[in-house]
């Protein structure tokens, strides 16, 4: 190969890196994952009550289960900030959806895709509570993936 078909091979690697990190870049300055619903909810005060908390991941996006197949991959996990008038007891996630990339077949990732819901187990103090809690999550696309990141979870709880 001579030098010139070397260095346009070379310049042809680096526009395509420096495509697919834009790629990522766009995709991170949006929220891969978007909380949706519910905005209010009502529950009994001090009593342990089941919210569904329902999710969307950008397309072309996928994030770890909750229980994803490797130790070192980051699982999705919902909490709630100590001092916000309402505590979460525990939560339930969906199972997730086994996944291949082309990249590496032999490796089966548990991910969630599209919408999914979260069930979490909440306690209300009496009153009306603005509560600040956080989906953390690390969105990935076929290449690569992003840096974790959490997904605000604001929910006005009104414990009666």
């Amino acid at each position: 190969m001579d030098v010139k078909k070397l260095m346009s091979a070379v310049v042809l690697v680096a526009l395509a890196s420096v495509a697919a990190q834009a790629q990522m870049s766009r995709e991170s300055a949006g929220s891969a994952v978007v909380y949706l619903y519910p905005e209010q909810v009502s529950v009994p005060a001090g009593k342990p009550t089941t919210v569904a908390l329902h999710f969307r991941i950008a397309q072309g996006l996928h994030i770890n289960s909750h229980t994803p197949h490797q130790d070192f991959l980051i699982p999705t996990d919902f909490s709630i900030p100590d001092g916000a008038g309402a505590r979460l007891q525990n939560a339930s996630y969906p199972a997730g959806t086994d996944l291949t990339l082309p990249a590496d077949p032999k490796t089966k990732l548990n991910v969630y895709t599209g919408e999914f819901t979260v069930q979490a187990h909440i306690v209300a103090a009496h009153g009306e509570h603005l509560v600040q809690g956080k989906l953390h999550y690390q969105a990935c696309n076929e290449a690569q993936c992003m840096p974790p990141r959490n997904a605000t979870v604001a929910i006005d709880l009104v414990g009666k």
